[in-house]
Protein backbone atom coordinates (compact mmCIF):
# COMPACT_ATOMS: atom_id res chain seq x y z
CA UNK A 1 0.00 0.00 0.00
CA UNK A 2 1.37 3.39 -1.03
CA UNK A 3 1.55 5.87 1.84
CA UNK A 4 1.88 9.64 2.14
CA UNK A 5 2.56 12.24 4.81
CA UNK A 6 -0.48 13.97 6.27
CA UNK A 7 -1.43 16.16 9.22
CA UNK A 8 -3.92 14.25 11.35
CA UNK A 9 -6.16 15.71 14.04
CA UNK A 10 -6.67 13.21 16.83
CA UNK A 11 -9.23 15.19 18.85
CA UNK A 12 -8.72 17.31 21.99
CA UNK A 13 -6.32 19.59 20.11
CA UNK A 14 -3.91 16.77 19.23
CA UNK A 15 -2.05 17.22 15.93
CA UNK A 16 0.56 14.96 14.39
CA UNK A 17 2.25 14.34 11.07
CA UNK A 18 1.61 10.73 10.19
CA UNK A 19 1.80 8.19 7.39
CA UNK A 20 -1.59 7.63 5.78
CA UNK A 21 -2.64 5.59 2.74
CA UNK A 22 -2.69 7.55 -0.50
CA UNK A 23 -6.40 8.06 -1.30
CA UNK A 24 -8.07 6.32 -4.22
CA UNK A 25 -11.25 6.88 -6.19
CA UNK A 26 -14.33 5.68 -4.30
CA UNK A 27 -17.03 7.02 -6.61
CA UNK A 28 -17.17 7.84 -10.35
CA UNK A 29 -17.61 11.49 -9.35
CA UNK A 30 -14.31 11.56 -7.39
CA UNK A 31 -10.91 12.89 -8.30
CA UNK A 32 -7.60 12.38 -6.53
CA UNK A 33 -5.40 15.48 -6.52
CA UNK A 34 -1.68 15.81 -5.82
CA UNK A 35 -1.47 18.88 -3.60
CA UNK A 36 1.00 21.48 -4.84
CA UNK A 37 0.06 24.25 -2.39
CA UNK A 38 -2.26 24.37 0.61
CA UNK A 39 -2.70 26.63 3.58
CA UNK A 40 -3.83 26.83 7.20
CA UNK A 41 -7.18 28.45 7.87
CA UNK A 42 -8.77 29.95 10.97
CA UNK A 43 -11.49 27.32 10.55
CA UNK A 44 -8.82 24.69 11.25
CA UNK A 45 -8.14 26.45 14.55
CA UNK A 46 -11.87 26.33 15.38
CA UNK A 47 -11.67 22.54 15.03
CA UNK A 48 -8.66 22.36 17.35
CA UNK A 49 -10.50 24.46 19.95
CA UNK A 50 -13.52 22.15 19.91
CA UNK A 51 -15.81 24.80 18.41
CA UNK A 52 -16.96 22.47 15.62
CA UNK A 53 -18.48 19.33 17.14
CA UNK A 54 -19.33 17.94 13.69
CA UNK A 55 -15.60 17.55 12.93
CA UNK A 56 -14.43 13.94 13.12
CA UNK A 57 -11.30 13.07 15.12
CA UNK A 58 -8.80 11.11 13.07
CA UNK A 59 -9.23 13.15 9.90
CA UNK A 60 -6.58 14.87 7.84
CA UNK A 61 -7.10 18.61 8.25
CA UNK A 62 -7.23 21.27 5.54
CA UNK A 63 -9.68 22.48 2.89
CA UNK A 64 -7.89 25.29 1.00
CA UNK A 65 -5.55 24.10 -1.76
CA UNK A 66 -4.52 23.85 -5.38
CA UNK A 67 -2.98 20.88 -7.10
CA UNK A 68 -2.73 18.62 -10.12
CA UNK A 69 -5.28 15.92 -10.91
CA UNK A 70 -3.75 12.50 -10.43
CA UNK A 71 -6.85 10.37 -11.10
CA UNK A 72 -10.36 11.28 -12.18
CA UNK A 73 -13.55 9.24 -12.17
CA UNK A 74 -15.62 8.82 -15.31
CA UNK A 75 -18.24 11.24 -13.94
CA UNK A 76 -15.77 13.89 -12.73
CA UNK A 77 -16.80 16.50 -15.28
CA UNK A 78 -14.12 15.81 -17.85
CA UNK A 79 -11.21 16.36 -15.50
CA UNK A 80 -8.05 14.61 -16.63
CA UNK A 81 -4.73 13.70 -15.04
CA UNK A 82 -2.38 16.67 -15.30
CA UNK A 83 -5.08 19.35 -14.99
CA UNK A 84 -4.14 22.18 -12.61
CA UNK A 85 -7.10 22.79 -10.34
CA UNK A 86 -8.25 25.01 -7.50
CA UNK A 87 -10.47 23.46 -4.85
CA UNK A 88 -13.77 24.63 -3.45
CA UNK A 89 -13.87 24.40 0.34
CA UNK A 90 -17.50 23.24 0.06
CA UNK A 91 -18.47 19.77 -1.16
CA UNK A 92 -21.70 19.88 -3.13
CA UNK A 93 -23.62 17.58 -5.46
CA UNK A 94 -24.96 20.23 -7.84
CA UNK A 95 -28.30 18.46 -8.11
CA UNK A 96 -30.27 18.92 -4.88
CA UNK A 97 -32.83 21.70 -4.25
CA UNK A 98 -30.29 23.89 -2.48
CA UNK A 99 -27.48 23.40 -5.02
CA UNK A 100 -29.73 24.27 -7.95
CA UNK A 101 -30.46 27.60 -6.27
CA UNK A 102 -26.81 28.36 -5.52
CA UNK A 103 -27.03 27.58 -1.80
CA UNK A 104 -24.25 25.04 -1.96
CA UNK A 105 -23.29 25.38 1.69
CA UNK A 106 -26.59 23.62 2.44
CA UNK A 107 -26.15 20.77 -0.04
CA UNK A 108 -28.07 17.68 1.05
CA UNK A 109 -25.02 15.52 0.37
CA UNK A 110 -22.23 17.87 1.33
CA UNK A 111 -21.39 21.15 3.02
CA UNK A 112 -18.04 21.63 4.68
CA UNK A 113 -16.65 18.11 4.38
CA UNK A 114 -12.94 18.31 3.41
CA UNK A 115 -10.79 18.54 6.52
CA UNK A 116 -13.87 18.43 8.75
CA UNK A 117 -15.83 15.24 8.09
CA UNK A 118 -13.54 13.59 5.55
CA UNK A 119 -9.79 13.73 4.95
CA UNK A 120 -8.56 17.10 3.77
CA UNK A 121 -5.64 18.64 1.93
CA UNK A 122 -2.85 19.12 4.47
CA UNK A 123 -1.28 16.05 2.93
CA UNK A 124 0.48 14.97 -0.23
CA UNK A 125 -2.75 13.81 -1.90
CA UNK A 126 -6.47 14.36 -1.34
CA UNK A 127 -9.65 12.73 -2.65
CA UNK A 128 -12.25 15.28 -3.76
CA UNK A 129 -15.88 14.08 -3.94
CA UNK A 130 -18.16 15.59 -6.60
CA UNK A 131 -15.03 16.79 -8.36
CA UNK A 132 -17.00 18.31 -11.26
CA UNK A 133 -18.29 20.92 -8.82
CA UNK A 134 -15.47 20.88 -6.28
CA UNK A 135 -12.53 21.56 -8.62
CA UNK A 136 -12.00 24.36 -11.14
CA UNK A 137 -9.28 24.37 -13.79
CA UNK A 138 -6.72 27.12 -13.23
CA UNK A 139 -5.90 29.32 -16.26
CA UNK A 140 -2.29 29.01 -17.38
CA UNK A 141 -1.56 32.65 -16.56
CA UNK A 142 -2.73 32.34 -12.93
CA UNK A 143 -0.06 31.21 -10.46
CA UNK A 144 -0.78 28.69 -7.72
CA UNK A 145 -0.21 31.42 -5.13
CA UNK A 146 -3.03 33.51 -6.64
CA UNK A 147 -5.42 30.60 -7.17
CA UNK A 148 -4.87 29.17 -3.69
CA UNK A 149 -7.56 31.24 -1.99
CA UNK A 150 -10.26 31.05 -4.68
CA UNK A 151 -12.39 28.37 -3.05
CA UNK A 152 -12.35 29.66 0.51
CA UNK A 153 -11.25 33.08 1.72
CA UNK A 154 -11.61 34.88 -1.61
CA UNK A 155 -15.03 33.28 -2.07
CA UNK A 156 -15.89 34.29 1.50
CA UNK A 157 -14.89 37.89 0.88
CA UNK A 158 -16.83 37.93 -2.38
CA UNK A 159 -19.83 36.39 -0.59
CA UNK A 160 -19.76 39.10 2.06
CA UNK A 161 -19.64 41.87 -0.54
CA UNK A 162 -22.39 40.18 -2.53
CA UNK A 163 -24.62 39.90 0.54
CA UNK A 164 -24.29 43.63 1.14
CA UNK A 165 -25.92 44.44 -2.19
CA UNK A 166 -23.31 47.15 -2.80
CA UNK A 167 -24.26 49.97 -5.14
CA UNK A 168 -21.76 52.25 -6.91
CA UNK A 169 -20.73 55.02 -4.56
CA UNK A 170 -21.50 53.12 -1.34
CA UNK A 171 -19.33 53.21 1.74
CA UNK A 172 -18.58 49.76 3.15
CA UNK A 173 -17.06 49.06 6.55
CA UNK A 174 -15.20 45.78 6.99
CA UNK A 175 -14.60 44.52 10.51
CA UNK A 176 -11.51 42.33 10.56
CA UNK A 177 -8.43 42.90 8.41
CA UNK A 178 -7.47 39.26 8.38
CA UNK A 179 -7.40 37.21 5.17
CA UNK A 180 -11.20 37.09 4.71
CA UNK A 181 -11.62 40.75 5.62
CA UNK A 182 -8.90 41.84 3.19
CA UNK A 183 -10.57 39.81 0.43
CA UNK A 184 -13.91 41.39 1.35
CA UNK A 185 -12.38 44.86 1.00
CA UNK A 186 -11.02 44.01 -2.42
CA UNK A 187 -14.36 42.59 -3.54
CA UNK A 188 -16.30 45.56 -2.15
CA UNK A 189 -14.32 47.81 -4.48
CA UNK A 190 -15.00 45.36 -7.31
CA UNK A 191 -18.76 45.71 -6.65
CA UNK A 192 -18.50 49.50 -6.88
CA UNK A 193 -17.92 50.75 -3.33
CA UNK A 194 -16.49 54.26 -3.37
CA UNK A 195 -15.01 54.01 0.11
CA UNK A 196 -13.91 51.09 2.26
CA UNK A 197 -13.27 51.50 5.99
CA UNK A 198 -11.18 48.78 7.64
CA UNK A 199 -11.49 48.12 11.38
CA UNK A 200 -9.16 45.84 13.31
CA UNK A 201 -7.14 45.74 16.53
CA UNK A 202 -4.00 44.64 14.66
CA UNK A 203 -2.10 47.72 13.50
CA UNK A 204 0.04 45.69 11.11
CA UNK A 205 -2.99 44.36 9.28
CA UNK A 206 -4.53 47.81 9.08
CA UNK A 207 -1.29 49.12 7.61
CA UNK A 208 -1.38 46.34 5.02
CA UNK A 209 -4.96 47.23 4.04
CA UNK A 210 -3.92 50.83 3.52
CA UNK A 211 -0.65 49.97 1.76
CA UNK A 212 -2.33 47.60 -0.70
CA UNK A 213 -5.01 50.18 -1.50
CA UNK A 214 -7.81 48.04 -0.10
CA UNK A 215 -9.16 50.67 2.31
CA UNK A 216 -9.31 54.44 2.25
CA UNK A 217 -9.70 54.70 6.02
CA UNK A 218 -8.55 52.42 8.84
CA UNK A 219 -9.29 52.37 12.54
CA UNK A 220 -8.47 50.43 15.68
CA UNK A 221 -11.58 50.16 17.91
CA UNK A 222 -9.33 49.69 20.95
CA UNK A 223 -7.71 53.07 20.36
CA UNK A 224 -10.44 55.19 18.84
CA UNK A 225 -14.20 55.45 18.54
CA UNK A 226 -15.07 53.35 15.50
CA UNK A 227 -18.54 54.87 15.20
CA UNK A 228 -17.09 58.38 15.09
CA UNK A 229 -14.64 57.32 12.37
CA UNK A 230 -17.46 55.85 10.27
CA UNK A 231 -19.61 58.96 10.85
CA UNK A 232 -16.76 61.15 9.68
CA UNK A 233 -16.49 59.25 6.39
CA UNK A 234 -20.26 59.06 5.76
CA UNK A 235 -21.49 62.56 6.65
CA UNK A 236 -22.93 61.17 9.85
CA UNK A 237 -25.09 58.44 8.30
CA UNK A 238 -23.17 55.24 9.00
CA UNK A 239 -21.92 52.62 6.56
CA UNK A 240 -24.20 51.52 3.73
CA UNK A 241 -22.93 48.00 4.20
CA UNK A 242 -20.97 46.31 6.96
CA UNK A 243 -19.08 43.06 6.46
CA UNK A 244 -18.28 41.34 9.76
CA UNK A 245 -15.27 39.11 9.09
CA UNK A 246 -13.65 39.05 12.54
CA UNK A 247 -15.84 36.91 14.79
CA UNK A 248 -14.48 38.54 17.95
CA UNK A 249 -16.13 39.01 21.31
CA UNK A 250 -17.63 42.42 20.53
CA UNK A 251 -17.48 42.60 16.75
CA UNK A 252 -21.09 41.62 16.12
CA UNK A 253 -22.27 44.50 18.30
CA UNK A 254 -19.91 46.86 16.52
CA UNK A 255 -21.25 45.73 13.15
CA UNK A 256 -24.84 46.80 13.70
CA UNK A 257 -23.85 49.95 15.58
CA UNK A 258 -21.83 51.40 12.66
CA UNK A 259 -24.39 50.54 9.98
CA UNK A 260 -26.62 53.33 8.77
CA UNK A 261 -30.42 53.03 9.12
CA UNK A 262 -31.77 50.67 6.43
CA UNK A 263 -28.26 49.36 5.83
CA UNK A 264 -27.10 45.78 5.41
CA UNK A 265 -24.95 43.84 7.86
CA UNK A 266 -23.31 40.77 6.32
CA UNK A 267 -21.97 38.27 8.84
CA UNK A 268 -19.37 35.98 7.28
CA UNK A 269 -17.34 35.41 10.45
CA UNK A 270 -17.39 32.08 12.28
CA UNK A 271 -18.24 32.67 15.94
CA UNK A 272 -17.22 30.39 18.77
CA UNK A 273 -19.89 31.79 21.14
CA UNK A 274 -23.55 32.78 20.83
CA UNK A 275 -24.19 36.41 19.96
CA UNK A 276 -26.86 38.69 21.42
CA UNK A 277 -29.37 40.46 19.16
CA UNK A 278 -30.46 43.50 21.24
CA UNK A 279 -33.61 44.32 19.30
CA UNK A 280 -34.81 47.16 21.59
CA UNK A 281 -31.53 49.03 21.07
CA UNK A 282 -31.65 48.70 17.29
CA UNK A 283 -35.35 49.40 16.95
CA UNK A 284 -35.94 51.94 14.21
CA UNK A 285 -32.65 51.31 12.40
CA UNK A 286 -34.49 48.94 10.05
CA UNK A 287 -31.36 46.89 9.48
CA UNK A 288 -31.08 43.87 7.23
CA UNK A 289 -28.90 41.05 8.57
CA UNK A 290 -27.54 38.40 6.22
CA UNK A 291 -25.60 35.49 7.66
CA UNK A 292 -24.10 32.17 6.80
CA UNK A 293 -21.23 30.04 5.66
CA UNK A 294 -19.81 30.80 2.25
CA UNK A 295 -21.77 29.69 -0.80
CA UNK A 296 -18.67 29.50 -2.97
CA UNK A 297 -20.38 29.28 -6.35
CA UNK A 298 -18.20 31.79 -8.20
CA UNK A 299 -14.83 30.02 -8.37
CA UNK A 300 -14.63 30.11 -12.18
CA UNK A 301 -15.55 33.80 -12.19
CA UNK A 302 -12.96 34.59 -9.52
CA UNK A 303 -10.25 32.84 -11.50
CA UNK A 304 -11.21 34.93 -14.53
CA UNK A 305 -10.93 38.10 -12.42
CA UNK A 306 -7.53 37.01 -11.14
CA UNK A 307 -6.37 36.28 -14.70
CA UNK A 308 -7.56 39.74 -15.79
CA UNK A 309 -5.74 41.40 -12.89
CA UNK A 310 -8.96 42.77 -11.38
CA UNK A 311 -8.38 40.79 -8.20
CA UNK A 312 -5.11 39.72 -6.56
CA UNK A 313 -4.41 37.59 -3.54
CA UNK A 314 -0.73 36.64 -3.63
CA UNK A 315 0.10 39.38 -1.11
CA UNK A 316 -1.80 37.41 1.55
CA UNK A 317 0.99 34.82 1.75
CA UNK A 318 3.46 35.98 4.37
CA UNK A 319 5.03 32.61 5.18
CA UNK A 320 5.77 29.52 3.13
CA UNK A 321 7.33 26.18 4.11
CA UNK A 322 7.03 22.48 3.23
CA UNK A 323 4.54 20.11 4.82
CA UNK A 324 7.38 18.90 7.05
CA UNK A 325 7.07 22.18 9.03
CA UNK A 326 3.28 22.44 9.24
CA UNK A 327 3.18 22.04 13.04
CA UNK A 328 5.38 25.11 13.30
CA UNK A 329 3.05 26.75 10.82
CA UNK A 330 0.04 26.17 13.06
CA UNK A 331 1.82 27.79 15.99
CA UNK A 332 2.98 30.79 13.99
CA UNK A 333 -0.39 31.25 12.28
CA UNK A 334 -2.46 30.93 15.46
CA UNK A 335 -0.30 33.38 17.40
CA UNK A 336 0.26 35.73 14.44
CA UNK A 337 3.99 35.51 15.01
CA UNK A 338 6.21 37.54 12.73
CA UNK A 339 3.16 39.24 11.20
CA UNK A 340 1.80 35.96 9.84
CA UNK A 341 -1.27 36.45 7.69
CA UNK A 342 -1.35 33.20 5.69
CA UNK A 343 1.06 30.27 5.95
CA UNK A 344 1.33 28.45 2.63
CA UNK A 345 2.25 24.77 2.73
CA UNK A 346 4.43 23.41 -0.07
CA UNK A 347 4.85 19.67 -0.77
CA UNK A 348 6.66 17.31 1.59
CA UNK A 349 10.41 17.25 1.13
CA UNK A 350 12.58 14.20 1.73
CA UNK A 351 15.44 15.40 3.90
CA UNK A 352 18.55 13.35 4.56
Amino acid sequence: MKTMKALVWGGDGALALADRPVPTLLEPTDAVVKVTLSTICTSDLHILRGALPRAKPGIVLGHEFVGVVEQAGEAAGGLRPGDRVAANCITFCGECWFCKRGFINNCRQGGWELGCRIDGCQAEYVRVPFAKQGLTRIPDRVADEEALFVGDILSSGYFGAELCGIKPGDTVAVIGAGPVGLCAMECARLFGAKQVIALDVDEGRLALAKREGLAQAVGNPQKENAWELVREWTQGRGADGVIEAAGGKDTFQLAWQIARPNGVVALVAMYEEDQSLPLPQMYGKNLIFKTGGVDAVHCARLLELLEAGRLRTGFLITHKAPLNQILQGYRVFENREDGCLKWAVTPWEEWE
